[in-house]
């Protein structure tokens, strides 16, 4: 299942409306289910659709802001086939920098408690720490401790001070980050800065078998080097080998695809940046109190140099990390849709095919800017399992009932009409983009890579008790942040019991906050 998606919410509706050409690509017409469109963006039964087809039955809305959790809600309910959940936004929250800033750390996470259970979110999600604050001011923050206009405050402590209140919490998921620096070359350095600075914080789930305390995620993104464009090369290797030593660090990749492609992120300036860099229309939003995000359509050439090594980066980080610390994503849609996993599969399975694409496809930056091309490895079966359903659910925190076929399991299971030891480049690719069968909770969904049985699945998010006196203090802060800051009530920032074909609550008993 995928544990970084963008597929619900303002900004992918955003991206639907600004791109009818996106929509124009593809159309979904099968016989007995709801017609779609879309390539990169596409609608909410499509997109359950086609992640059911390749085998797949839940996913995490990457992105979700607290103001706009209804909207995220909204469209879950017309997503049918998977299970779903959302990481709450909260690395440039008004509300959790004050407490951070004043080290009231009680504060923070009965404060992250509370959101959490009205918005029905699932995790903590930490973009540009600072940086998207900073952009409400036409700035932006760079590395680790540059401080946000106003609130004083770096990325090291807003990343440090949420990982404290996450483990505190006891979530079934650790901190989910996206770091400061995205896209910018010589930002591994930030990349691992950022890693380095929880690893002293030890792992308490009070729900799951989670081992570690930070995931990155798309890391494909923030493993560049170079001080230019000019001079930009491969620092994928690098990051690896961090990862490989550090016990408390997870990645997803975020691999580019080289398609057509949406960007979208909370990373509001750096949104700014790729727009003005291509020329490209862009959509910005700023979400009161809470966050920011920005949307531009993209094109990963084959044929650029920047891109290709950027795909090489990707591949070279797949090739060099444990295959029990690595998780395979494309960001979608950042990097490239979801419905590309097939051809990653077959890059990572065949190094055939990989020499074929960096010698005849891509641009030659590939082969001199990355080492990409030096690796022999050829992903088995069992590792293409780990790094699209074991890793994510142990590091989500659900592997008591996912990514195994063990007792206890909810029989989510995949079939692909494949050989273990299958190399043909063409037929990997065909047998992972369509299921011979998918079964969910027990039954089959999908025959043949078709849908046989529309089912709609769960959403899942956590509700953690906290001490009564906290929760009290608390209420007297919100009653005033509410009443300076937001355009709504807080009884109307509330999501409702109806907004869900399902609710799957994780209860957390946390009364005693340590």
């Amino acid at each position: 299942f995928r544990s970084h998606t963008h597929i619900s919410g303002p900004k992918v509706n955003t991206g639907r409306l600004m791109r009818p050409e996106d929509s124009y690509k593809e159309l979904y017409l099968k016989r007995g289910l709801k017609p779609g469109t879309g390539f990169s963006i596409p609608t909410t039964y499509k997109t359950g659709y086609q992640y059911c087809e390749m085998g797949y039955t839940l996913g995490i809305e990457a992105a979700m802001p607290p103001l706009k959790a209804k909207h995220v809600h909204d469209e879950f309910v017309d997503t049918p086939q998977i299970d779903k959940g959302a990481l709450t936004l909260f690395g440039n929250n008004w509300v959790v920098m004050t407490y951070l800033k004043e080290k009231d750390y009680e504060l923070c996470a009965a404060y992250v408690a509370w959101v959490l259970k009205v918005t029905r979110g699932f995790a903590i999600k930490i973009v540009n720490p600072g940086g998207t604050e900073a952009w409400g001011w036409g700035k932006n923050v760079h590395g680790l401790d540059d401080p946000t206009p106003y609130f004083n405050i770096t990325g090291r402590e807003i990343v440090r001070g949420l990982c404290k209140v996450n483990e505190m919490l006891g979530l079934p998921h650790s901190i989910h980050v996206h770091p400061n620096d995205l896209g910018h070359p010589g930002n591994w350095k930030t990349t691992i800065e950022t890693m380095e600075c929880v690893k002293d914080i030890e792992p308490k789930p009070k729900y799951g078998e989670r081992e570690t305390v930070y995931y990155n995620a798309h890391v494909q993104f923030h493993s560049y080097g170079g001080t230019s464009w000019k001079d930009f090369e491969s620092k994928g290797a690098e990051i690896a080998k961090y990862v490989n030593k550090s016990d408390h660090v997870v990645v997803d990749v975020g691999q580019i695809t080289l398609d057509e492609t949406t960007t979208m992120t909370a990373d509001g300036p750096m949104e700014y940046a790729l727009h003005m860099s291509t020329g490209n229309k862009w959509a910005n939003c700023d979400v009161e109190v809470e966050t920011g995000s920005g949307v531009v359509p993209f094109y990963y050439s084959p044929k650029g140099p920047v891109y290709s090594v950027q795909w090489a980066i990707g591949l070279e980080i797949f090739l060099n990390t444990d295959p029990s610390k690595v998780i395979l994503s494309t960001d979608h849609p950042n990097a490239g849709p979801f419905t590309r996993f097939p051809r990653i599969i077959a890059w990572l399975m065949s190094k055939k095919y990989r020499d074929y694409w960096l010698n005849e496809v891509v641009h030659r930056w590939a082969r001199t800017r990355s080492s990409v091309g030096d690796s022999d490895k050829e992903y088995s079966m069992y590792e293409i399992a780990q790094i699209t359903r074991a890793n994510q659910a142990k590091v989500l925190g659900l592997s008591l009932e996912r990514g195994h076929l063990g007792v206890g399991a909810i029989a989510d299971i995949a079939i692909y009409d494949i050989g273990p030891e299958e190399k043909d480049p063409r037929v990997i690719e065909r047998a992972f983009r369509y299921a011979k069968y998918t079964f969910k909770r027990g039954e089959i969904v999908v025959k043949d890579g078709n849908i046989v049985r529309e089912t709609f699945g769960d959403t899942i998010y956590v509700d953690v008790k906290i001490d009564e006196t906290l929760e009290k203090e608390l209420m007297k802060d919100l009653n005033e942040v509410f009443r300076k800051n937001y355009t709504v009530q807080m009884e109307n920032y509330k999501v409702p019991e109806y907004l869900a074909n399902n609710w799957r609550v994780i209860k957390i008993d946390n009364s005693q906050i340590s």
